[in-house]
């Protein structure tokens, strides 16, 4: 059995530089990478194109909101077709970098609010897997397992990757717990693990009301900006491969 692990990375800006980032690419098998929007900048953009293709590890644009105070995470009324031209835009400054090292893009992950909203707006979902689609329908989609951007890639003829999150707490109807809630957020290693276990053996995570939800699970997520985003990977690996589960990049 496998699974692609991945994580979000390359989220600083300026003077500001997130911590453990080369450790952290050596037990994931995907990396989705700032593209200035949300939080990176041209250097660091750069430098962790680099130390993800160092490592070997599949490398995605990871484009949010134009929200760097907020860090993406603040939903905006945009429109379709302002989503659409954010995406591609992104998508063009990483390859931009990719191209220098002779290296491909491999994925697509919207950030923050931008994917939270399109999980359930379908129109804005459709602009985006529009937007990756027309700049290389071989691009893989990652959206939040069984939501409208999941379903937006599958009909447009994406490949598209149901992604599930070790860090993260669900609603009953499969959504993620808002971070402006209480216990949004997994700081606990052990639950983390069942939780990921739970996605991988059994396509099911236990919500915050108590109830079993059913998903598709492709590729699992632990958000690089967490403190405990070293220590989780570190120890989701294990587990996995006590498990005779395999890491595997989705491709």
């Amino acid at each position: 059995m496998n699974i692609d692990l991945n994580c979000d990375l390359g989220e600083g800006f300026g003077p500001y530089k997130v911590g453990d980032q080369e450790e952290i690419l050596t037990y994931i098998s995907s990396v989705n990478i700032a593209c200035g929007f949300h939080s990176g900048d041209p250097t660091i953009m750069r430098t962790t194109v680099k130390k993800a293709i160092q490592h070997n590890v599949k490398i995605g644009a990871h484009p949010g909101l134009p929200d760097l105070i907020g860090f993406g995470r603040r939903e905006m009324n945009i429109s379709p077709e302002e989503a659409y031209d954010a995406v591609v835009y992104q998508i063009g400054a990483l390859q931009g970098f990719l191209s220098t090292f002779n290296e491909s893009l491999n994925h697509v992950k919207p950030h923050g609010a931008l994917y939270n909203m399109a999980a359930k707006d379908a129109s804005l979902a459709k602009a985006i897997a529009q937007a990756v689609y027309d700049v290389s329908p071989s691009l893989i989609l990652y959206g939040l397992s069984g939501s409208e951007l999941t379903k937006a890639g599958e009909n447009i003829g994406l490949q598209t990757a149901h992604e599930v999150f070790a860090d993260r707490t669900y609603q009953s109807d499969g959504t993620l717990t808002s971070r402006k809630e209480p216990h949004a957020l997994i700081v606990d290693t052990d639950q983390s693990i069942q939780q990921v276990l739970g996605f991988v053996k059994d396509g099911s995570v236990r919500t915050m009301q108590g109830t079993q939800h059913s998903l598709k699970a492709h590729t699992v997520c632990v958000h690089g900006d967490s403190v405990q985003a070293l220590k989780f990977v570190q120890n989701i690996t294990k587990a996995l491969r006590n498990d005779d589960i395999h890491i595997r990049p989705l491709a």
